[in-house]
């Protein structure tokens, strides 16, 4: 496959943005207003123009609502009566799921997708297959035996390696790093910098220095799954790195060999997972997360920002383990008090000895 991307043909130019009745049409909801009007993108409430769409998801802003001069938002039933005399209203159960994929719309038809093709200074691998549908862009390799699925985007200076599959309507952004023999699923979207497929961070100790122990699994990614920037998913030492699919993983996230993630997580920014842990469905990691490795999350676990699991939590439920965020002299003043909470129970325990039991626990004489 040779030639170099263009950008779309000619043509008549589509109408920019969508009318309402068109919107609705394609995503559901009820519609209260003229549905001819065209809304040409997406605002705040705040900041929303009069062919701008907007949407009501937390109640706090009910007020930016009332005052709003967008020419439609989208709300729940409950504040329907909120929207202003000749705004438009879309009634959805979900408002903020209504407006993601509103955003979505709006987004596909102003982001051109690259025309497909190999770009010229593209290098190829003979043995590779890349779908006559794909764009592989400036500089990108693809390595032998890989596969590029259908409408996939290869970006600039990306590299596929050697044996590496690429599902269909995958978009690897600039720079992305995909090892040897790593699947990806269909629907994905890899950030700039991201590397799928490094090694895992195994090293046996010995008294000449650590010896390497070679990582090969692979890293096998499900459908839907987003990866952010500058984040890194390790391939396992002998089984898998498996990524369920629906997941979505923030910039600057590191996931160690081995560790497996269930379906529907997701894992904010700068949280580190260590090797060979598990983690269910539908769980959130937040922000500067650290999991200890070997250690199983059950579905439905919530862990807060900057918190440090150390053991296994089988038990649905929202669990932090940071001290509150207070001044660093408050800090220090807790961190001592902390540290000599011990001492303090010990003295506490001989100031109870010494007192003898409290009246009426039914221990001693009877006053």
């Amino acid at each position: 496959m040779s030639g170099s991307p263009g950008r779309p043909g000619g043509g008549s130019a589509a109408p920019e943005g969508f009318t309402l009745d068109e919107i609705v049409g394609r995503l559901g909801g009820v519609l209260v207003g003229d549905g001819s009007r065209r809304m040409t993108g997406i605002a705040t409430l705040e900041g929303a123009g009069a062919q701008q769409l907007s949407f009501l998801s937390n109640p706090r802003y009910r007020s930016q609502l009332r005052s709003t001069a967008a020419g439609a938002v989208i709300v729940p039933a409950a504040a329907r009566d909120d929207v202003p005399a000749g705004v438009g209203a879309i009634v959805a159960d979900d408002p903020y799921v209504y407006y993601a994929r509103a955003a979505q719309l709006f987004d596909a038809r102003h982001r051109a997708k690259p025309a497909p093709g190999v770009h010229a200074t593209a290098v190829v691998d003979p043995s590779a297959h890349v779908a006559a549908s794909a764009c592989v862009g400036a500089h990108a390799v693809v390595d032998a035996g890989a596969r590029i699925g259908e409408r996939c985007v290869i970006g600039p200076g990306t590299t596929v390696g050697e044996g590496a599959s690429i599902g269909d309507d995958t978009v690897l952004a600039a720079r992305v790093t995909v090892y040897h023999g790593c699947v990806l699923g269909a629907r994905c979207i890899v950030h700039s910098g991201a590397v799928i497929g490094a090694d895992g961070f195994g090293f046996a100790p010995s008294p000449e220095g650590f010896v390497k122990i070679p990582q090969t699994g692979r890293v096998v990614i499900g459908d839907d799954v987003e990866i952010g920037a500058n984040s890194a998913i390790d391939r396992g030492a002998l089984d898998d790195t498996v990524v369920g699919d629906g997941v979505k993983i923030d910039n600057l996230v590191q996931v160690g060999h081995n560790v497996r993630i269930g379906r529907h997580t997701v894992i904010a920014g700068c949280a580190g997972i260590s090797g060979s842990s598990r983690i269910g469905e539908r769980c959130m990691i937040g922000g500067g997360a650290g999991l200890v490795g070997h250690i199983e999350l059950a579905d439905g676990v919530v862990v807060g920002g900057m918190s440090m699991v150390t053991r296994s939590l089988d038990t649905p439920g929202f669990y932090t383990g940071a001290f509150p965020l207070m001044t660093n002299r408050d800090w220090e003043r807790a961190a001592v008090t902390v540290r000599h909470l011990d001492d303090m129970r010990k003295r506490l325990r001989d100031l109870e000895r010494r007192a003898g039991p409290p009246a009426g626990t039914g221990d001693g004489e009877p006053s």
